[in-house]
């Protein structure tokens, strides 16, 4: 039943070994193989992990049944780990019943929005009264200026349209898109290792994240944002299969059945239009529309997407790839995606062009027509352009230059190991109050924190080395595809360590560490080709240490859930001295 990232090995983009060129000679001692020969097909397009039906031969189950279930587990196993991972973030969703951490903006700020259409000044004394009067609350007039785009602040608004002003309506639909990117993400790992068993894995280390369930039960945007990523990074490696296999149809096949390799073809064939990718465009503007930093995301990925034409057409039998790349794919990669994203991201602003300009509508919105009348560049373009250029130029320098101090502030370089998480709510509720026990010696701690599970993230630090170490020496694209997903959503905060930034921005990336952890516990395991011995022993350790995660969430839930607990208790779990 159980298959593995070794179990279909996709280093097919290589030379014969007597035509390699030296450095991947040199690469040989680090475990690189060039595969040569076979059929073309098969290494453009590998087939999938058969599984194997021994685990239900032993539990008793009838052949048919156990064919049946086989058949059906693609999907079958994906939504059982979506099921579980919906039941943990749904439950008891509208509680704290409170505006905790910067839901204190992005809620308010939604729900100005689907009414007014573009962001409002709320009273300080806003959030007390929407609580008590159950979101019934008049909607302010007046502008207020903000940072991020629009479309973030959107969805949350949908769920607040649907099931009110309240806790539970501002967190539905980041809930609702934590538990469908758990979906994506077990969907993506089955066709990125070809293996259902390792995309569910995938999906189940993502499902009990601490990080990545608060955020699925918090307001904010950074939840929205990693959805988008992880749907066009989807999107693309659907559209990497389907181009292979029209690449791999166009190709000659000899008297045996065979597809061989045809330099013509390879470097000729048009590969149609391909849809998949303009939906990774509409993904990746939607990402940038809700936050700006979607732009790095979109850079990598479109590079990275071209770069797998450049290995299609090199498998293909292409002499020189990179020229027919540039001749037959490039252009239209380009304009599948970038010219998408941006009208993407203009379009999400249509409710604030479509604002008064007379100084009743968004802010900035008259802005052309009273500060900025006397540009020099009034008479090229229309005002409500120049207005909304003002506002992105203002709201760069805001994002470039903010320093200002928070408690919870991090740098980048301790995400990676969960060094610093930021509590989004903390109370101390007295003995018999709160949920506090009644026979309790002394005050509870009730406190939501955005912490990724630890043994989970400490062991994607291992899982990160290793996917290097298969991308740079083994030439595996699977692993390269991971480490680009972590690079697009963690290298850029590098350049702005001064700037105040906070760990739970890391949550872009969490889909792809997840990815890593389950390629390398794959590896763990070992090929099918391995022996019983081997496979049993790997299997063990690696369901030991994925009951281990699993056990630490469990663990750590009560401080993601904001359950009053002793004291003591508490301090149990601050087991780093950064994390109080």
């Amino acid at each position: 039943m159980t298959s593995t990232a070794s179990s279909t090995d996709t280093r097919q983009e290589q030379p014969p070994q007597d035509q390699q060129p030296s450095w991947q000679q040199r690469l040989r001692r680090f475990g690189y193989t060039a595969r040569s020969g076979g059929d073309v097909r098969d290494r453009l397009v590998p087939p999938y992990t058969k599984p194997s039906g021994r685990l239900w031969t032993a539990l008793g189950a009838p052949p048919a049944l156990g064919e049946r279930i086989t058949r059906w587990s693609g999907w079958g196993g994906p939504l059982l780990v979506t099921l579980l991972a919906g039941v943990l973030r749904f439950w008891d969703l509208g509680s704290p019943k409170k505006v905790i951490f910067d839901e204190t903006y992005y809620a308010k700020d939604a729900w100005a929005l689907v009414r007014r259409g573009f962001e409002v000044n709320w009273d300080k004394a806003a959030d007390k009264q929407i609580l008590s009067s159950g979101g019934d609350v008049p909607v302010p007039i007046e502008a207020a200026y903000v940072v991020h785009p629009p479309v973030g602040k959107y969805v949350i608004g949908l769920g607040e349209l649907m099931f009110g002003f309240d806790p539970f309506g501002w967190r539905f639909m980041t809930a609702l898109l934590g538990t469908l990117s758990v979906l994506m993400l077990c969907r993506i790992g089955r066709r990125l290792f070809r293996s259902t068993f390792l995309g569910c894995l995938a999906g189940a280390l993502m499902a009990v994240d601490g990080l990545h369930f608060v955020m699925s039960r918090t307001a904010l945007l950074d939840g929205v944002l990693m959805f988008f990523v992880v749907a066009a990074f989807g999107c693309l490696v659907v559209d990497r299969d389907r181009a292979r296999e029209r690449l791999a149809a166009a190709l000659p096949v000899d008297a045996g059945g065979r597809t061989l390799p045809d330099a013509h073809v390879a470097e000729s064939a048009r590969l149609g239009l391909r849809p998949w990718r303009l939906a990774a465009g509409l993904m990746l503007g939607l990402a940038f529309a809700t936050k700006w930093n979607g732009l790095y995301i979109m850079a990598a990925f479109c590079v990275m997407a071209v770069l797998w034409d450049v290995g299609a057409r090199r498998t293909a039998g292409a002499h020189r790839p990179v020229r027919a790349v540039v001749r037959r794919d490039l252009g239209w990669a380009f304009l599948s995606t970038v010219p998408v994203a941006v009208a993407t991201y203009l379009a999400s602003w249509t409710g604030w062009f479509l604002s008064p300009d007379d100084g009743s509508g968004g802010y900035y919105r008259d802005w052309a027509a009273t500060d900025g009348k006397d540009s020099a560049w009034s008479w090229l373009f229309p005002d409500a352009w120049r207005s909304f250029w003002h506002y992105e130029n203002q709201v760069y320098e805001f994002h470039v230059g903010l320093s200002s101090p928070h408690t919870y502030e991090s740098n980048p370089w301790s995400w990676i190991v969960a060094g610093r998480p930021v509590s989004f709510d903390y109370d101390s509720p007295a003995p018999g109050t709160g949920g506090c026990p009644a026979d309790a010696a002394e005050k509870c701690a009730r406190e939501v924190l955005a912490l990724g599970t630890p043994l989970l993230w400490w062991v994607g630090c291992f899982a990160l080395l290793y996917v290097l170490w298969r991308w740079f020496f083994r030439r595996d694209w699977r692993a390269g595809a991971i480490a680009c997903g972590v690079v697009a959503g963690y290298l850029p905060w590098f350049f702005y360590q001064e700037r105040t930034i906070f760990y739970f921005y890391s949550v872009v990336f969490l889909p792809f560490l997840c990815l890593a952890v389950a390629m390398l516990l794959g590896a763990l395991i070992g090929p099918p080709r391995a022996g019983e011995t081997r496979r049993v022993a790997g299997a063990t350790a690696a369901g030991v240490l994925t009951l281990l995660i699993a056990w630490n969430f469990i663990y750590f839930w009560p401080v993601y859930t904001g359950q009053a607990i002793p004291i003591d208790d508490w301090r149990a779990r601050m087991w780093l001295d950064t994390w109080v």
